[in-house]
């Protein structure tokens, strides 16, 4: 066989043992335990551990990564002292703690006068740990500006990579929603309409909306915590009635105004202040007609493992509470950048 073949073989079967051991290698990795010769895989491990298991490991990362940024401080000290022949400590000390100007009276008083109400005692008996804490944050400013520079002269890379995001699917057939009919996100949020936190987040998501115009949707699912809101259920049965004509959301807004009057004649009145044909607003309330709706948006949450409202899914990715905007644009914007 001439020696140009036989270089062609060897490269196709060297070419079919690298997929092969990356196949077996990729098989290995999924499978974290074996029963009677049936495999227990990571995909079921992640699913059976949930987010708790999820949280667990984005701590380790974290925890990690903090580690990782303390090692190369430690490392860029160090080289910079070899190079001059010092001490790391006395390097810091040269470079940061020689140059803080002296903490001033002025400073003091200052620092002292606007912060009267936690400090109850007459300025000069802590006029000397108010020197200290001020002396301290320059310390601590001037260090972090130092060490930013000998980073911006260093080549550093990192190679930790974070654990995959944890996502759930979260059924929304049916729910009512607003905005981007196809976005490329989408919020569900799982809420109790006597909820004073919920309450509180409308205006957030409303902002959400207007920053985020087209490019998020907003599908809205019911959590009634009946044992502590015995209203919330009624409430939300007759949001769905109201969104039956097409008054969802306006229904839904006048609930929060005025989440603390939810008694069925409260709601017959919003009916009525909305416009609503208020028969068939009857007929749909007192029939029970979306008892089972409500209900299964309860089941549902409590699958998920939902202990409070509000409580909201990402693109699949749970956070909860009254959260501020930029909380929820934080989470938004990666889900952008992913999809761009």
């Amino acid at each position: 066989m001439p020696v140009s073949k036989q270089i062609i073989l060897g490269c196709l079967l060297l070419t079919l043992a690298i997929f092969y051991f990356a196949w077996r290698v990729k098989q290995g990795d999924d499978k974290v335990a074996e029963v009677d010769g049936r495999a227990v895989t990571r995909a079921e491990l992640d699913r059976a551990g949930g987010k708790p298991l999820a949280d667990l490991r984005l701590q380790l990362y974290r925890a990690e990564q903090q580690k990782i940024d303390e090692l190369i401080i430690e490392k860029l000290l160090s080289s910079e002292a070899q190079k001059k022949g010092i001490s790391s400590a006395t390097l810091l000390e040269q470079e940061v703690e020689s140059k803080i100007p002296a903490v001033t009276k002025e400073e003091i008083e200052a620092l002292y006068n606007n912060n009267k109400e936690r400090i109850p005692v007459e300025l000069e008996k802590v006029r000397d740990k108010i020197a200290d804490f001020v002396k301290n944050q320059k310390t601590e400013t001037a260090k972090s500006q130092y060490l930013k520079r000998l980073k911006e002269r260093a080549k550093i890379a990192t190679y930790l990579k974070p654990p995959p995001i944890y996502r759930v699917h979260v059924p929304m057939q049916g729910s009512p929603f607003k905005g981007g009919e196809n976005a490329t996100v989408t919020v569900v949020k799982f809420e109790d309409f006597q909820c004073p936190f919920c309450k509180q987040v409308q205006p957030t998501l409303a902002e959400l909306l207007k920053r985020y115009d087209g490019k998020v949707k907003l599908v809205h699912r019911d959590l009634p915590l009946d044992s502590i809101h015995p209203l919330a259920r009624q409430a939300a049965e007759a949001a769905r009635c109201a969104g039956e004509q097409g008054k969802f959301w306006e229904y839904h807004d006048v609930l929060y105004a005025n989440s603390t009057k939810l008694s069925l004649e409260d709601l017959k009145g919003y009916a009525g202040e909305l416009g609503l044909n208020s028969p068939s607003f009857l007929s749909c309330y007192n029939g029970g007609k979306f008892k089972a709706a409500v209900q299964n948006d309860f089941e549902v949450g409590s699958r998920l493992g939902i202990t409070g409202t509000p409580t909201f899914f990402i693109n699949g990715r749970q956070i909860s509470g009254a959260l501020p905007v930029e909380s929820f644009a934080a989470v938004i914007d990666e889900e952008l950048g992913q999809t761009n």
